[in-house]
């Protein structure tokens, strides 16, 4: 003997308000690309304007001369000096603070020398 199953709820699907016809893709495709704009994430990566606040311009890697050596004092409770420099963008002209790693070795970058300056680590931001 073969059952057939019904299901109790036929109407189960009503209220949703997708079209659900045979033709209705370009309609639920178009409805999806105007909401995704509401995504504050999927916003930030194709609006553009991350991009052009960012001082790399979407690079990993920029050149740039150095400006003057700074030395930067660390947050409350710990009293070290973080030494970094500030260096001009070769390709925007843009200033950015960069850190110098290693101990000594802010005495091996002088003024007017040209680095190659990396953005390692940071979603967003490039440098700060």
């Amino acid at each position: 003997t073969i059952y057939r199953l019904f299901c109790t709820q036929p109407e189960k699907n009503m209220g949703s308000h997708k079209p659900r016809g045979v033709n209705a893709g370009r309609k639920l495709k178009l409805t999806r690309q105007l909401s995704r704009w509401g995504d504050k994430t999927y916003k930030k990566a194709h609006f553009g304007t991350a991009l052009k606040a960012n001082p790399f311009g979407g690079s990993s890697h920029a050149k740039g001369i150095v400006v003057e050596k700074v030395g930067i004092e660390d947050k409350q409770t710990n009293s070290a000096i973080r030494k970094s420099v500030r260096v001009q963008l070769i390709k925007n002209g843009k200033k950015v603070t960069a850190f110098v790693p290693n101990d000594g070795c802010l005495h091996l970058i002088d003024d007017n020398d040209e680095v190659l300056v990396a953005g390692f680590g940071r979603s967003g931001d490039a440098v700060r």
